[in-house]
This record gives C-alpha cells, sequence and structure tokens, in this order.
C-alpha cells in the first residue's frame, strides 16, 4: 500500500519544518522512524542543482522517494506521523507557527490512520473467526463421517468376528482371519498396522505393528483352544527387547490366558507387553467403546498401576 499524495506533502513538512537543524532532524524524527544513519549521511553529501547543500525539504522528498521502495514502506511512514503528532519541542524550529499546523495536521492524519487500523485489525479478527468456524464446521463433519463409517464397519468386522467364533474346525485359517480382521479395525480408526512380516533375516515372525502416541507396538495374536502361556509371552518379550527402545507388546489372546501369567509378567523386570481377550475386543467392534480408547486406557493404567491386564468391563465404569 502507497501513501497518498497530501500523506507525502505531509511527511516531507514534517522533515523540514519541526526543527531548524538536520542532525536534530535525524536523531528525533528520521532515526526513530527506522530511517538508516548510512542512508542520512549519503543525504548530507548530496548537492542540489546549485552545489548546494540539500535542504531539509530536499531530503524530505528523497527520504519519500527512497521509501517507496522498500516493503516496509508504511511502516516508516506511519511512524514519522506519530513522532510529529506526539510533538512538543517546538523550541527547536525556526518557525513555530508552520512547526504547529504541520503538527496539528500530523494529528488528524494519524486519527484517520488509527480508525482505518482499526478497522482493517477489526476485518481480519472478523476473517480469523469466519476461518476458525470453517475449521471447526469442517472436523465436526470429518468427525461425523468418521463416526458414520467407525459404525458401518463395525457391524460389517463384527459379522466377521461372530463367523470366525464357529470356525473351530480350522484354526490356522482362523488365525489368519484374525490378522486380517485385526488390521481391518486398525484401519478404521485410522492407525497403520503393519501386517504379519518377518524380520532378523526371516528369523522372526511378527503378527502386527502399529504406532500410537509415539510409541511402537509389536502385536501378538493367538485364538487357540488352548489358554495361552507364559511361553508364549517370553517370545513377545523377546522380540520388543531386539527391538528398539520406545518398543512395546500388544498380546491378544481371544481365549484368555492361563492364571499364573499375570502374576508372573508382573514379577517381569521388564513392563513391556500389556493384553487384549476377546471380551475387549468385541467391545470394540459392538461400539462400547473406541479403539484408541481403549488401548489409551490399558496403556496408561500399565505404566501408572503395572497391571498388564484390565478388562474392558473395568475401564468403562472410569
Amino acid at each position: 500500500m502507497h501513501a497518498n499524495t497530501d500523506i507525502k506533502r505531509l511527511i516531507i513538512d514534517i522533515i523540514a519544518c519541526l526543527v531548524y537543524k538536520k542532525t536534530q532532524m535525524y536523531e528525533l524524527i528520521l532515526r526513530p522512524a527506522g530511517i538508516s544513519e548510512k542512508f542520512f549521511a549519503s543525504l548530507m553529501k548530496k548537492r542540489n542543482v546549485d552545489g548546494k547543500p540539500l535542504t531539509k525539504r530536499d531530503m524530505g522528498t528523497i527520504i519519500v522517494q527512497e521509501l517507496e521502495k522498500k516493503p516496509e514502506y508504511m511502516n516508516n511512514i506511519n511512524s514519522i506521523i506519530k513522532i510529529a503528532a506526539n510533538w512538543n519541542q517546538f523550541h527547536l524550529t525556526d518557525n513555530e507557527m508552520l512547526a504547529r499546523a504541520t503538527v496539528q495536521k500530523a494529528r488528524e492524519v494519524l486519527n484517520v490512520i488509527e480508525i482505518m487500523e482499526e478497522k482493517e485489525k477489526q476485518l481480519l479478527r472478523e476473517e480469523k473467526e469466519k476461518e476458525r468456524k470453517r475449521l471447526d464446521e469442517e472436523r465436526r463433519l470429518a468427525t461425523v463421517a468418521m463416526e458414520h463409517e467407525i459404525h458401518n464397519q463395525s457391524k460389517l468386522l463384527l459379522m466377521m468376528y461372530d463367523e470366525l467364533v464357529m470356525m473351530k474346525d480350522n484354526p490356522q485359517k482362523r488365525g489368519l482371519m484374525l490378522e486380517q480382521l485385526m488390521n481391518m479395525l486398525f484401519n478404521v480408526y485410522d492407525i497403520a498396522l503393519m501386517q504379519s512380516f518377518r524380520r532378523n533375516e526371516g528369523g522372526e515372525q511378527i503378527d502386527g505393528a502399529f504406532k500410537l502416541d509415539g510409541w511402537h507396538y509389536l502385536v501378538e495374536m493367538k485364538w487357540t483352544s488352548q489358554l495361552s502361556d507364559m511361553k508364549q509371552l517370553d517370545s513377545l518379550y523377546g522380540k520388543i527387547a531386539r527391538s528398539g527402545k520406545q518398543t512395546m507388546g500388544l498380546f491378544l489372546s481371544i481365549g484368555g490366558w492361563s492364571p499364573h501369567v499375570v502374576p508372573l509378567m508382573k514379577q517381569q523386570p521388564d513392563k513391556s507387553i500389556f493384553l487384549m481377550d476377546g471380551f475387549d475386543l468385541r467391545m470394540v467392534l459392538t461400539q462400547n467403546i473406541p479403539l484408541i480408547d481403549l488401548l489409551q486406557k490399558k496403556i496408561a493404567r500399565f505404566n501408572i498401576e503395572s497391571e498388564p491386564f484390565l478388562s474392558v468391563s473395568m475401564l468403562l465404569n472410569e
């Protein structure tokens, strides 16, 4: 934005009229307004067409012309006007009447500038508020859409889970289908669950892995007719120990685990695995609790209270 002709004329009058000495003009007006000392020194060396030193008015004209070339132009202009509007050192001028008239003009212009600035600030506030409301509405619609998608997908996954419950004669296929179901469930909640993979030159089989709140989790999934035992937990402990420091484990056993598992896990010095059973999973699929909420609540209680397993029924009562 560029100042109009009247404001440019006012700036030149301020520079030319408020003080008699050029050095005082620089120290009291130009320096506080952000005009460099090097630029002012160059003006002091210049000569007009008659070979004489530039007058303060000559300097004012050049200063306005040079300021117009810079992006901070209006900041410098407004600073000069504000300095003039608050001016009271009329003893420094050789024409007090002209100086007072210039100051009065500066006050009138400053009042207009402040009104315009306030209007611009108000418009900016209104635009920000509109943008905030727009973003809030987008987030609300996105949340509604996600909740709708979770609702629909959870119903389908629950049907798939119930079919797997009846698949007792093919445990290997049921295990593979469980991995697919969990992958689909995590995707519904926008959590990337890596499917089964091998690592360490094929020496280790990992059922799955995901990242939540900055931590990585290795997942072990079991759906067998027998209860899971500590030997299977020890296998997951070893895999975590061979991973990075910011890695924990989730052991999902649909049928649960033997009675000695949880007490032995509490004795384990490396508290890195928490448990999830078939009831926990079913409560997620029936939408009694979101998957992310379940995981975060389990992890929090595990980290704070050293409880590797708390049933979803207990977590829902919190």
